[in-house]
C-alpha cells in the first residue's frame, strides 16, 4: 500500500468517530423455561438462533443436547441483538434446580444496560488518487471498544474492512483493527455488522476527495466502484469464502442504483443550484454507495424438509428464524414456486429444534439465500417425486410434464392434468407412498447486494438543526422474492440509519453507566419524524441464490449517515466527521468556518 500512496497524486487522511446505538426492538429479551412430561428442559425464547442456543445451554448446564428443546415463537424484532444467548442458560439452570417454570424478561432499562449495542469506533481512513480521479491506494485503521466482553469483537470489526474497502477498485489496500475491553455495556451484533461505521468514514472521505478534484461525486463513484466480474481479494485475505478464493461479483446493479436514485432526488439540477441565497435555511444533496454480503461464506448452512398431505398441500419444516423480516413467507414462496402450487398450500413450521431440521439462524443476511437455497433443493426433490407419480397417472413421460396452479399437466397439445389433491390421495392410499424429502445447503461465496443512497437536507444555520427532506434508496437484492417485504426491509433499515446519523446514541457516565436508558431520552426516528422516502429495487440475477435472490435487509442501513453528512457539506460547506450529527456539532463547525474566513480576510487586508 505504501507504493500505492507513493504513486498517488493526491492523498487525504481523516479521523472519524461513531457511537453506541441500541437495537430497541419492540419486544425486549424474554425467556420462559419449564420441564415437559418427560423431564426435558423446554425453553421458549426471543432468539434469532434456536439451534445455537440449544447447543450452548446443553454445554453450560452439562446435559445432553437431546434433553433440551428450544422454541422460537414469532418475536418482536432482533436486528442482531438476539443473535446471542443472554437469558436461556440462567432460566434453564433455575428450572433444573427448582423443577418449576421460570420466566426472565428484561425491562426496557435493562435492555439498554444488559443487552448489546453497536460497537463505537474511531476510524482513520486514508485514500490516494490520481489527478483524473482513479483510486490507487486505500487504508483503514479501526480502534473499537467491545465493552466488558469480547462479544463479536473481531468479527464485527473485520467486516468494517472486508465489506467496505472492496467497494472501490483500489489495487493497493491495507486494513488494520484493534479492539479493546472497557468497563462499559457490551457491544455485539447489530444490523450492518460493522459496515455503517466503515462506510461513514469511507463515503465521507470520498466525497471530500471528489470535491477537491472538482469532480461530481456521482462521476467519481461511476469511475471507481466495483463492477460485474470483479474479484474482492480482501475477503480471501481475511479468511472469508473458500480458502484461497476471493469473492467474485456475479451480479451487480450498482450502476443502475446510482442512476435511478440520482434521478429520484434530482441530483443533476440540485448539485448545480446555489444553496438558497441569503436565507438561514440552506439546502444540499449528498450521496453514498454501499455493499454488504449474503451469509457467511463457507460457514452458514441450513436444511429444510417437505412432505405432502392428502389434500395436496405441503408441510414445510425449516430451522430458519422469522424475526419480523418475513422469512416464513419468503421460504413458503420459494417452495410454492418450485412445486407449482399456490401459497396457501404451504404450511410453514419454523424455529423449533424438536420438529425442524438444523439452521444456523437469522443473521448475516443469510436466510433468503441460504435457508431459501435449502428449501428450493428440498422442493425440487419433492417435485421430482410428484412428477414421477403423475407420469404413471397421466401415462406421459416426466419430461413432458409441468406443475402450476395446484395441478400437474402435460405440455403436449393434447393436454391432460391431475390435481395435487388427487395425486396425493393416489400416493397415500393406492401407492402406499409418502411424498417427502429434505435437503441441506451452503455457499462457498457471499454475494454482495449493492445500494445507492441519496439525501436532500435542509440546514438551519442559526440553530444547526438538520432536517432530512428526502431520502432516495436504490438497492440491488438480486431477485426480490417478495417485493413488498423487500421494500419494507429497506425502509426499516433506512429508519435505523437515520437515527444512527442524527439522533441515536447510548450515552454513558464516567463509570460506564447509561444515562439515557429509555425511549424518552434515547431519541429514535418515529413515523412523524421520517422524511419523504423513495425506495427503488434494481433487480439482477444472482446465480448463487434461489431464483436469483441475494440479501437486502442490512445494506440500506449503511448509506444514510454518509449521504446526510455529504449533503450537509453541500448545503453549508462544513464537514462533520462524528456521529450522531447533532445541531451543536453543525453550529460549532459553522463557527469555526466563519472564524477561519475572518482570519483569512484579515490576512488579505492591506
Amino acid at each position: 500500500v505504501e507504493q500505492g500512496f507513493a504513486d498517488s497524486d493526491y492523498i487525504v487522511e481523516r479521523e472519524f468517530r461513531t457511537q453506541r446505538q441500541q437495537h430497541c426492538p419492540i419486544e425486549p429479551h424474554v425467556t420462559i423455561s419449564w420441564l415437559d412430561a418427560d423431564a426435558r428442559l423446554v425453553i421458549r425464547t426471543s432468539t434469532q438462533v434456536p439451534y445455537h442456543t440449544r447447543r450452548q445451554v446443553a454445554m453450560i448446564l452439562r446435559i445432553p443436547v437431546s434433553r433440551v428443546h428450544v422454541i422460537k415463537p414469532r418475536i418482536g424484532g432482533g436486528f442482531g441483538g438476539k443473535q446471542e444467548m443472554l437469558l436461556e442458560d440462567i432460566c434453564g439452570a433455575l428450572t433444573l434446580a427448582t423443577r418449576r417454570p421460570v420466566k426472565i424478561e428484561f425491562t426496557r432499562e435493562e435492555e439498554f444496560y444488559m443487552a448489546r449495542t453497536r460497537h463505537p469506533q474511531i476510524l482513520r481512513m486514508k485514500m490516494g488518487v490520481t489527478r483524473d480521479g482513479a483510486v490507487v491506494a486505500s487504508q483503514l485503521t479501526v480502534l473499537a471498544t467491545t465493552g466488558a466482553y469480547g462479544s463479536h469483537s473481531t468479527t464485527v470489526q473485520g467486516n468494517t474492512g472486508s465489506k467496505v474497502l472492496p467497494l472501490y477498485r483500489a489495487p493497493n489496500m491495507r486494513f488494520e483493527c484493534h479492539v479493546v475491553y472497557t468497563n462499559n455495556p457490551v457491544a455485539g451484533a447489530f444490523r450492518g455488522y460493522g459496515c455503517p461505521q466503515g462506510f461513514f468514514a469511507q463515503e465521507t472521505l470520498v466525497d471530500e476527495i471528489a470535491c477537491h478534484l472538482g469532480m461530481d461525486p456521482l462521476e467519481f463513484h461511476r469511475k471507481n466502484v466495483i463492477r460485474l466480474g470483479d474479484t474482492d481479494h480482501l475477503s480471501a485475505q481475511l479468511g472469508e469464502g473458500k480458502e484461497g478464493l476471493p469473492r467474485l461479483v456475479r451480479s451487480c446493479g450498482l450502476p443502475q442504483c446510482m442512476e435511478r436514485a440520482a434521478r429520484a432526488i434530482g441530483w443533476s439540477q440540485k448539485r448545480k443550484s446555489l444553496p438558497n441565497g441569503h436565507s438561514h435555511l440552506r439546502r444540499g444533496v449528498g450521496m453514498a454507495c454501499t455493499m454488504q454480503g449474503s451469509g457467511i461464506a463457507g460457514v452458514d448452512w441450513a436444511s429444510a424438509f417437505l412432505k405432502m398431505n392428502e389434500d395436496g398441500s405441503f408441510y414445510l419444516q425449516v430451522g430458519a428464524s422469522d424475526v419480523g423480516g418475513g422469512a416464513d413467507t419468503v421460504l413458503a414462496q420459494i417452495a410454492a414456486e418450485t412445486l407449482g402450487v399456490t401459497l396457501d398450500k404451504i404450511i410453514v413450521t419454523s424455529g423449533d429444534t424438536d420438529i425442524t431440521p438444523f439452521d444456523v439462524g437469522a443473521y448475516a443476511s443469510s436466510t433468503t439465500i441460504i435457508s431459501g437455497g435449502a428449501v428450493k433443493k428440498a422442493a425440487g426433490k419433492v417435485r421430482a417425486q410428484v412428477l414421477e407419480l403423475a407420469s404413471k397417472m397421466l401415462d406421459a413421460p416426466v419430461d413432458k410434464l409441468d406443475c402450476a396452479n395446484n395441478e400437474v399437466f402435460t405440455t403436449c397439445v393434447c393436454r391432460k392434468a391431475v390435481t395435487m389433491t388427487d395425486l396425493a390421495m393416489q400416493a397415500m392410499y393406492k401407492e402406499k407412498l409418502q411424498i417427502m424429502d429434505g435437503a441441506s445447503h451452503f455457499n462457498t461465496d457471499s454475494p454482495p447486494p449493492f445500494c445507492a443512497t441519496f439525501a436532500e437536507v435542509e440546514v438551519d444555520t442559526e440553530t444547526g438543526q438538520v432536517h432530512v427532506v428526502h431520502l432516495a434508496t436504490a438497492v440491488d437484492p438480486g431477485t426480490a422474492i417478495n417485493p413488498m417485504q423487500a421494500e419494507g426491509q429497506v425502509e426499516g433499515a433506512v429508519a435505523q440509519g437515520l437515527g444512527y446519523a442524527l439522533t441515536e446514541e447510548l450515552v454513558l457516565d464516567a463509570a460506564g453507566r447509561p444515562v439515557n436508558p429509555n425511549f424518552l431520552d434515547y431519541k429514535m426516528f418515529s413515523a412523524e419524524d421520517m422524511p419523504k422516502l423513495t425506495t427503488i429495487l434494481v433487480e439482477t440475477d444472482e446465480p448463487l441464490g434461489p431464483y436469483g435472490a441475494k440479501s437486502i435487509s442490512e445494506v440500506p442501513i449503511n448509506g444514510p449517515a454518509p449521504a446526510i453528512a455529504n449533503a450537509i457539506f453541500h448545503a453549508v460547506g462544513v464537514r462533520i466527521r462524528k456521529l450522531p450529527i447533532r445541531p451543536e456539532d453543525v453550529l460549532r463547525a459553522l463557527g469555526a468556518k466563519r472564524a477561519a474566513n475572518l482570519e483569512e480576510e484579515a490576512l488579505l487586508t492591506p
